[in-house]
């Protein structure tokens, strides 16, 4: 019999107590700081990271780190468990004062994430991956025809994924904050093209499959993390079970406007 992995049972706590704490004195530094535009948003990442990474160290010190806002230690690469942190995701946002903006903690094992949250302070919300109920109630959901994609990079071939689902396209901020969009049944899809980065998936990523969601690449692939590249080349799709037909036969015939 194979003994179960160390820290199984309250990986998934570290990483919603770690979510929401970074969360929590992100929002308080917008709320209180005189800091306004690229500062604040330099100082907001500063801020999370250093959190985040501290924590860590204490909490989970023989397990590696992959943070938007650190070095890479390649080291990474050899180890089985890696947490992977957007401390900020959405700095624009933050610093504009908007709601849609999230922080990402996510652990991966064997390139795979098995505990994930995401918190979206400004809006009250933290977002984990626990399945208890979250299948059940994704079935029970009444959702709006939306396809959610980028404000600052919206994909070319967003109208086409959008009229074969009926739907209309929303503009949002994080990646998070597009992903949750489809996780609390506030829209049908998310759908980015290549360029993304594994911080800015990983955590969204874990919600939605514990979701029930379908989530895989463009070209209908798993997405494996702790990779030695980083960049998610191939886009994201993460979408409703009953949606990946129409959407994958949207996606065929594209070619280059993926990328």
């Amino acid at each position: 019999m194979t003994n179960p992995a160390p820290f199984a049972n309250d990986d998934l706590a570290l990483a919603c107590r770690l979510a929401r704490e970074a969360g929590e004195r992100l929002l308080s530094l917008q709320q209180q700081s005189a800091l306004v535009a690229k500062a604040l948003g330099d100082e907001a990442d500063r801020l999370a990271n250093e959190y985040l990474l501290a924590e860590l160290a204490r909490e989970r010190a023989h397990d590696a780190v992959l943070s938007e806002e650190a070095i890479d230690n390649r080291k990474r690469l050899s180890q089985s468990r890696v947490w992977i942190i957007d401390p900020l995701d959405g700095t624009r946002e933050f610093r504009e004062l908007r709601d849609d903006w999230a922080v990402h903690v996510a652990l991966a094992e064997a390139g795979v994430v098995t505990h994930a949250a995401v918190a979206m302070p400004a809006r009250g919300e933290l977002f984990a991956s626990e399945t208890s109920v979250s299948r059940r109630v994704q079935e029970m959901l009444q959702v709006p025809r939306r396809v959610v994609i980028s404000r600052s990079r919206p994909p070319a071939f967003a109208e086409r994924v959008a009229a074969a689902l009926d739907a209309s396209l929303v503009q949002v901020g994080s990646a998070g904050a597009k992903a949750m969009m489809v996780v609390r049944g506030d829209a049908l899809a998310y759908v980015h093209s290549g360029g993304m980065n594994e911080w800015d998936a990983a955590a969204p990523v874990g919600v939605a499959l514990a979701h029930g969601l379908h989530v895989s690449t463009l070209a209908n692939q798993p997405i494996r993390f702790n990779q030695s590249d980083v960049v998610l080349h191939e886009g994201l799709v993460v979408c409703r079970t009953e949606c990946v037909a129409a959407i994958m036969d949207a996606l065929a015939d594209i070619g280059s406007e993926r990328s």
